[in-house]
């Protein structure tokens, strides 16, 4: 599909990717690890993880980062907008990813495979980038955005390989989020990181009742980013060390199959472990680290009585490097457990936008699960649900409605 071309030779480009959610937490890739995230990296400038990670694609009707990148003869320096505010585009990581499709664009000419457009490496590109969802919240933001740039700057430049190198060297988590449905990074052992790539697990298609609920806690930023707090937990964390060597392979292998059998009690208890053993990695790390809020663990005690109710694995929570939960269940338990989650966490005033993405037909708590649940209810302890489920890749928006970036290659003003 030919990216629309606009006068003097500008190219804009814009698609758009939503965030993963792990299944496990093993900061391996950054500092610390999510099971099948990265938590801990053995190379930080090519950001290279300790170990292998696995994550879920949500789909892009829910949450979704949107990105417009154009180039232009006229531009006179590179630059970039996030959620409508001007960034450094010096940041070290936004250069690594921009040296890196510019060298295989200029790889890909050398070879003789020209474009038939007659785009320019010596071209400075403009970038606007917006989250409808918490920006660097806990809520994979950075794996979003730079998933949906290398995407974008590959359209705009004509580069056709793999891009997981290029997404990697912006954020590692990246590298999963340029595919759908249930996607695995692989470590990889070479020292150049050429092996440390994702691959795709299962489609977003393969496992079509299950539905993923965003209880959002805080939607500001986190006081410790994760890379920081990454890098100190490889340095300090023993913890960390004996989790990437001696659990999470095995942990990496139960998942797949969980996956691949769809096999929810085993997927859920997994994930709620591997969560738990995360942030007390978190703890481990010297000075610790503190993710979790008291609403987080509220959130906690809430999945644990509900599932005791039932005398199964219903729900299944896992929390990243903040205080937001990533809820895991199936279509036909979402609607008690956003029930449960109204009970123990009453609306204070946004009752009618409480609860966003996918429809959820409202029903009333059985006595008996009010009585098992036991909590003293928390009005605003959540300030709203997004109900999701897992879905594609990146996608090419045609639209020009849809770009960020008007035809003078500055942001659109704000509707």
């Amino acid at each position: 599909m030919d990216c629309p071309v606009t006068q003097r030779h500008f190219q804009k480009v814009s698609c758009r990717t939503p965030p993963p959610k792990n299944c496990f937490c093993t900061f391996v890739s950054k500092q610390l690890g999510m099971f099948m995230e990265d938590r801990g990296k053995r190379d930080e400038e090519l950001i290279l993880p300790i170990n292998s990670s696995l994550s879920v694609t949500l789909h892009q009707d829910q949450l979704k980062t949107t990105t417009t990148a154009a180039i232009s003869r006229d531009f006179t320096e590179d630059r970039i907008w996030l959620n409508g505010r001007e960034e450094d585009v010096g940041q070290p990581r936004l250069q690594a990813c921009l040296r890196e499709i510019r060298r295989l664009a200029r790889k890909r000419r050398s070879d003789g495979l020209q474009d038939p457009l007659p785009l320019s490496l010596s071209y400075k590109v403009h970038v606007a980038s917006e989250n409808n969802f918490p920006t660097a919240a806990g809520l994979a933001s950075s794996a979003a955005g730079y998933a949906c740039l290398a995407y974008a700057l590959a359209r705009v430049y004509g580069v056709d390989s793999d891009l997981s190198e290029v997404a990697r060297r912006g954020s590692g988590s990246a590298c999963r989020s340029l595919y759908g449905g249930f996607v695995e990074w692989q470590m990889g052992e070479r020292p150049d990181g050429k092996d440390s790539v994702a691959r795709q697990v299962a489609p977003e298609s393969h496992w079509p009742e299950l539905r993923v609920l965003i209880l959002v806690v805080s939607a500001e930023r986190k006081p410790m980013g994760s890379t920081a707090g990454m890098q100190t937990s490889v340095e300090t964390s023993a913890l960390l060390k004996f989790r990437a060597e001696a659990l999470v392979p095995a942990r990496m292998a139960e998942m797949t199959r969980c996956i691949r059998e769809r096999d929810f009690q085993s997927f859920g208890q997994l994930t709620m472990k591997d969560s738990n053993q995360f942030h007390a990695t978190c703890l481990d790390t010297f000075p610790p680290i503190s993710y979790l809020s008291d609403t987080s663990r509220r959130i906690i005690q809430l999945a644990h009585r509900f599932n005791a109710h039932h005398g199964r694995t219903k729900v299944a929570y896992t929390f990243d490097a903040g205080p937001n939960a990533v809820i895991f269940t199936l279509d036909d338990t979402v609607a008690e457990f956003v029930a449960a989650v109204r009970h123990s966490f009453p609306p204070e005033s946004n009752g009618d936008k409480f609860l966003k993405g996918l429809p959820v037909e409202p029903i009333l708590l059985s006595d008996e699960l009010k009585a098992t649940l036991d909590m003293d209810p928390i009005p605003g302890g959540i300030r709203y649900i997004i109900a999701t489920q897992v879905g594609p890749g990146p996608q090419v928006l045609d639209d020009p409605g849809a770009h960020l970036l008007g035809p003078d290659g500055l942001p659109k003003p704000a509707a």
